[in-house]
């Protein structure tokens, strides 16, 4: 008797199960139910798709029904919901029959949250943005040419995303997020330099604001209420807070699942429900730095999940390991990505940890219209394997959190990665890349001394009064217009060998440049000198003053 494999979703991990399964065992009866009439389409694509640098709905579309019944033989069910599933007797159950099967592969996806807002059911004006029926809402209703104002609630990847693509079709964006930062899958110093470039678009953020209730007259939203009093005026709301997956027809069979109610596989995509896989946004799988269930819903996961539970529903023996939350995006010019986990991840696993920030070019300085990018690399305290990155910058931000995330797989050192041989050319990397630069200087903090200070602790420092004297090392004219930091001395490097009876030697000292090269430099020289408490705040002014743009300095006295 042949196989039979049933499999419920037509997203991505669907598909994707079924023409694995397929390939594997050419004689299985493998059916996929899709309760809508679109299957395999790229919902990450739908942001660039609203402003058109996607051309068309078409271009979303990555597997037809036909394909998938030609080519692959696949019995496809599309606007048939499952409706309920009788483990016991191993039989799906939809409004149109009741089909057995011999494996069951789950890849129902997750569903847009919608939070409670008073009104919000009254109004036509609003979408979600994760299906084609809401591309088609959001074009009918929010893109036309009426409208000038839309309000993105939830600054996370889709959410921004979508605002800027709204904003590069002449659209007024203001973006309101419950949390204290935009983007709040990385550090709040990194979600500031994003928050800095969407605002230098012209897209408003409002933050630290849960909407409760907006004010809809004739079935559209005409003003969100922020509280306290405020009102927004929009004329569109698209819905980004967050997804929630779609796991209730397993968990009320008993399925194991973690607290948001993803379900929990082990590495064949196997749930605790005998004969049944789960795979895509509605299942967790492992960190792998922390070895917990984690719930990381991005294309990447839900294509491998679903591959590897298909071939397993045939027989098949491949495994996902699992992941450890590598993200990108781009922010209009630049670019922002993360892997492994950063520090509220790792003070919340109990993982000492250090770090090392750099500020290095893209390509030498002598190639035509050099570009900085700003890496940071988290490191194991007594170790010092490689457990998380964060990279901000207009090029090459993809190529060096891939070879961090590719190293923090292969479980390296951050004393390893000087020791990478990286592609160099000109038009691509410096001769030492950024990637080892980020090695070097952690090797001179681990080995020789040279402390760094991010600019949190000089935030802190200098909020707190703390004594200290602060030297920037640049030339006086980096100083003009009032770019420096407040209650800094001015002893450029060339000058300081000349000036070190200048220098409190009994003080703690922090050293700035520009990027963190001279401070170093400045740093060297004093420790030979005779001098203790040195730190060179990494990655000079340049990572201070975006910074302070979303965490204002208040100075209360020159120090």
């Amino acid at each position: 008797m042949n196989n039979r494999i049933i499999i419920i979703g037509g997203l991505s991990a669907g598909p994707s199960a079924a023409a694995k399964a397929r390939r594997e065992d050419e004689f299985a009866d493998i059916k996929l139910f899709e309760k809508t009439a679109d299957i395999s389409y790229a919902t990450c694509g739908i942001p660039y798709a609203l402003s058109g640098h996607i051309a068309s709905r078409e271009k979303l579309l990555v597997t037809d029904v036909e394909m998938l019944r030609k080519r692959f033989k696949i019995d496809v069910h599309t606007n048939e919901e499952v409706t309920d599933i009788d483990i016991d007797n191993k039989t799906v159950i939809t409004p149109l029959g009741e089909y057995p099967y011999d494996k069951l592969v789950f890849t129902t996806g997750a569903k847009t949250f919608v939070p409670p807002i008073t009104n919000l059911e009254k109004a036509t004006n609003w979408s979600a943005c994760r299906s084609l029926g809401d591309f088609d809402h959001i074009m009918k209703e929010g893109l036309v040419d009426s409208v000038k104002h839309i309000t993105v609630m939830g600054a996370g990847l889709i959410g921004v995303e979508v605002a800027e693509n709204l904003i590069n079709v002449g659209k007024k964006v203001t973006i309101i997020e419950g949390g204290a930062t935009v983007l709040p899958m990385w550090q709040p110093k990194f979600s500031a330099f994003a928050q800095n470039v969407l605002e230098d678009k012209g897209i408003e953020i409002i933050k630290n604001t849960f909407v409760k209730n907006v004010i809809v007259e004739g079935e559209k939203i005409k003003q969100i209420d922020l509280g306290n009093g405020k009102f927004l005026e929009t004329e569109f709301v698209v819905m980004s807070v967050g997804i929630k997956p779609n796991t209730e027809l397993l968990l009320k069979k008993g399925a194991a699942a973690i607290g948001n109610g993803a379900l929990i596989v082990n590495q064949n995509m196997e749930t605790s429900l005998p004969g049944i896989y789960a795979a895509g946004d509605n299942v967790s799988i492992e960190n792998l730095i922390t070895h917990q269930a984690d719930y990381l819903p991005l294309g990447t996961h839900s294509n491998k999940g679903g591959r590897a539970a298909g071939f397993n529903s045939v027989g098949g023996n491949e495994k996902l390991f699992g992941g450890y939350k590598t993200a990108i995006i781009q922010l209009f010019d630049y670019t922002l990505a993360r892997t492994g986990l950063g520090p509220r991840d790792l003070e919340k696993a109990g993982i000492n940890y250090k770090k090392t920030l750099i500020v290095a070019g893209s390509t030498p300085s002598y190639y035509p219209n050099p570009q900085d990018i700003t890496v940071e690399v988290f490191y194991e305290d007594s170790d010092f394997t490689i457990l998380g990155a964060e990279v901000f910058g207009q090029v090459g931000v993809d190529k060096r959190v891939d070879v961090l995330s590719t190293a923090i797989y292969a479980k390296l050192k951050i004393t390893d990665l000087p020791q990478l041989d990286l592609a160099y050319a000109p038009p691509y990397s410096p001769a030492k890349d950024p990637v080892l630069v980020a090695g070097y200087v952690a090797e001179n903090a681990i080995n020789r001394g040279c402390s760094p200070l991010s600019v949190e602790e000089l935030h802190q420092l200098i909020s707190e009064n703390a004594e200290m004297y602060i030297i920037d090392v640049r030339n006086p004219s980096e100083r003009a217009n009032g770019q420096f930091i407040e209650c800094s001395i001015n002893i450029p490097l060339d000058d300081l060998r000349e000036n070190l009876h200048k220098i409190p030697i009994d003080k703690p000292v922090i050293l700035h440049c520009a990027r963190g090269m001279r401070g170093y430099i400045a740093a060297k020289i004093l420790a030979q000198h005779g001098f203790k408490n040195i730190n060179n705040l990494a990655g000079g002014f340049k990572i201070w003053k975006e910074y302070v743009r979303q965490y204002p300095m208040v100075f209360s006295e020159v120090l």
